[in-house]
């Protein structure tokens, strides 16, 4: 009698959240995979639930959108307190953009855009703090999609500032979770999409040109890989070898 064969081990998931019906996690869901990890998505926009615990989860990671983290909409909200889930249980968590917005809202902080009605759209300087100079290498320059920004809220480390337009860029708080303003997942597909569909945005005042977004990209994205690769190295590691719940150790 044949035995069958025992089935292999089902593969760490990471929760990933959505917020429009054509998102997709990009180059950040590229990488997750690579590294071995399953990706849940869910949309809460759209009627999907979120788990009451990440045990079945590695880590979790909140995307962007173009609705704010202020605005009054029940998934905002939903989501928004739901971040209690991974920072309580010290599961690694990333927020992007809208993500890191949220997570500042959670903490207690304020989103909010310039008095001037400033925007950054397209590429920006970036520069990291002490702190994140001893975690690892940033780029120069990272691509941005917003029209607001965030504060500081207690008990974070401010990892990397920008330009005095929105001079809080990438956050720490506790041993895993993360919150980054610019937009490490962008694919040259992504950026053709946005900069065609929502082409009204560079219009906006301090946006740059469209042209420049792909001159940039041409410049400034292996660095941005680069960084990426180093971070989720160093926030999830791979399937086979998770990063555990403790503080990162310094960049050698």
């Amino acid at each position: 009698m044949l035995q069958k064969s025992p089935s292999p081990p089902a593969r760490p998931r990471v929760l990933i959240v959505l917020h429009q019906e054509t998102s997709t996690p990009g180059r950040v869901g590229q990488e997750l995979a690579r590294r071995g990890f399953c990706l849940d998505i869910r949309k809460p926009r759209f009627g999907d639930s979120l788990p009451a615990t990440m045990e079945d989860h590695a880590g979790a990671v909140i995307f962007g959108g173009p609705m704010s983290a202020n605005d009054p909409d029940a998934f905002v909200k939903k989501e928004t307190d739901w971040i209690r889930v991974p920072l309580a249980e010290n599961k690694p968590f990333l927020g992007i953009c809208l993500g890191a917005q949220m997570m500042v809202k959670h903490l207690g902080g304020t989103v909010s855009g310039h008095k001037d009605g400033l925007v950054e759209i397209g590429y920006y300087p970036l520069n990291a703090t002490t702190a994140g100079e001893d975690l690892m290498a940033w780029p120069d320059k990272v691509y941005q999609w917003h029209r607001e920004g965030f504060s500081l809220p207690s008990g974070c480390e401010l990892l990397a500032k920008g330009t005095h337009v929105y001079p809080n860029q990438a956050i720490r708080y506790g041993p895993s979770a993360y919150g980054i303003q610019f937009h490490p997942e962008l694919t040259y597909q992504m950026m053709v999409r946005w900069t065609t569909k929502a082409a009204e945005r560079m219009l906006l005042p301090g946006a740059k040109q469209r042209r420049d977004h792909f001159a940039g990209r041409f410049v400034y994205d292996r660095a941005v890989k680069s960084w990426l690769d180093g971070f989720l190295d160093r926030w999830i590691g791979t399937a086979e070898t998770p990063v555990q719940a403790q503080p990162m150790k310094a960049a050698e």
